[in-house]
């Protein structure tokens, strides 16, 4: 069951192997109306992207079967990309001047505020 909000209508897929950041920001993002997809692992990422073009995603960068690095690039193969903010812990440069060159949209390190979440991939996505 999804409410009025800031989400209403968009699908959102959420993919990290830690199932607690999965519940609480699927949580988070249903309360906002959003339809929630969920992946705990890079190949089941890819696999339910393909399949459902969601309109936004949220995109661990450490995952078992494939990494999210490897799962952004999927995603920015496709026709029309939708915006994608790459959460993690790790504060390497490197790895965010990776995923910038990959396309990411935005890259919040971890621990990210929910509030802080929704804005930034409401804001990517254009919604007010």
């Amino acid at each position: 069951m999804t409410t009025e909000g800031r989400f209403s209508g968009q699908r959102i897929l959420v993919v990290d192997d830690d199932q607690d950041i999965l519940d609480s920001t699927e949580l988070a993002f249903r309360a906002e109306g959003a339809d929630v997809i969920l992946a705990a692992d890079g190949n089941t990422a890819v696999s339910l992207f393909l399949a459902d073009r969601p309109d936004g995603v949220v995109l661990d960068m450490m995952l078992p079967g494939r990494s999210g690095f490897l799962v952004l690039e999927k995603i920015k193969e496709t026709t029309d990309p939708p915006p994608v903010v790459m959460v993690t812990a790790n504060r390497g440069k490197r790895h965010l001047v990776y995923a910038e060159n990959l396309g990411v949209s935005a890259y919040l390190i971890k621990p990210v505020p929910l509030q802080r979440l929704l804005t930034t991939l409401g804001d990517l996505m254009g919604l007010q």
